[in-house]
This record gives C-alpha cells, sequence and structure tokens, in this order.
C-alpha cells in the first residue's frame, strides 16, 4: 500500500466513469476470484437479486424496476462496485481508484452503478442518465445498479418512505430510456 494525496469528488461523474473505465480495463483479464460466489454479506446479496439469482424483498418499487429487466448478452470479468467515492482526484496527479469493491459483473456496471449514486445522492440531473459513455447496454446496466442499490438499502434495514422519495425519479428516468 503506498499513501497519495487526493480527495473524492462525487460531483466530477464524467471523471470518475472514465476513471472507472480505465481501471476495468486494466483489470479485464484478471480471473473470477473464488471469493464472490461465498460472499453473502448484503452488498453481495443485493448485487444477485439485481441479477435475477436471488429473490429479492417484497416491494412495489423493486418490483417494477425488476418488471423492467431482461436478460442481456454481455461479457462479464471481475468490477469495481463502488466508484463514485472511491476514485481520488488531486491537482496533478491523474485520478486513482481506491477501495476496490469486487463483484463478476459486465464492466459497464461500475459505471452505471456510479451514475446511479451520483444521481441519488450528490444531484447528478437525472436527464444526464441517457449519457452511455459509450457502453452497451446502458439502460438494462442503470436497472441493474438502481435495483442492487435499493436492495442493499432493503437488506440493511434502512428502506424508507424517504428513501422510495429519493430514488423514485431516478428510476423514472431510467425506465423512460430507450434500450
Amino acid at each position: 500500500m503506498e499513501w497519495v494525496p487526493g480527495a473524492p469528488d462525487e460531483t466530477r461523474v464524467d471523471d470518475i466513469v472514465q476513471a472507472g473505465l480505465a481501471f476495468q480495463a486494466a483489470i479485464a483479464s484478471e480471473p473470477r476470484p473464488s471469493f464472490i460466489e461465498a460472499s453473502s454479506d448484503p452488498w453481495s446479496r443485493a448485487d444477485r437479486i439485481a441479477w435475477g439469482e436471488a429473490a429479492p424483498p417484497t416491494d412495489s418499487f423493486l418490483e417494477r424496476l425488476e418488471s423492467e429487466c431482461w436478460s442481456i448478452a454481455a461479457s462479464e470479468q471481475v468490477i469495481h462496485g463502488d466508484l463514485l467515492g472511491n476514485v481520488m482526484f488531486a491537482e496533478g496527479h491523474p485520478p486513482f481508484v481506491i477501495d476496490w469493491a469486487p463483484y463478476w459483473r459486465p464492466p459497464g456496471l461500475g459505471a452505471a452503478i456510479a451514475v446511479v449514486d451520483a444521481a441519488c445522492w450528490h444531484g447528478y440531473p437525472v436527464q444526464d442518465l441517457s449519457h452511455d459513455f459509450g457502453i452497451e447496454h446502458w439502460r438494462q446496466l442503470l436497472l441493474r445498479a438502481l435495483l442492487f442499490r435499493t436492495a442493499t438499502l432493503h437488506l440493511l434495514g434502512y428502506w424508507s418512505e424517504d428513501q422510495r422519495r429519493r430514488h423514485a425519479p431516478v428510476a423514472e428516468a431510467i425506465i423512460a430510456l430507450h434500450n
């Protein structure tokens, strides 16, 4: 480990996505980590829910998102599933990625999670959700990202009516996107 200067900036969504895509490209040949299958923490369980590999908690919000999902043909690799607060910026230095949260999914999912997190929590405009950064299956990845975050909140016991109101405009904007 090495200390490097910098701080996260959740408002720099485009830069975070670009850094995340570069990180994904750099680790594209890494093998699937064996621990991913055995992980049972709320985030791992929510990831499986988002991809239809586990049953979600009963909730009309989750059901609405699930109804918009369908199978996609996409390659998978180890990804970083929590980029938004884990890309550091320092003047005179390129952005760097820290605190790797590994999942085995399509490489664009990390970017989709960052964008959804930014829209739900940091004022990223919902009309900008259509900007796909050249990532294939963007709408489906955004749906999975929002399912993942919402299921995580359910599993941690944090889902509430306030959370529903915060996430609803993001869900509607994603659902309105063309595939």
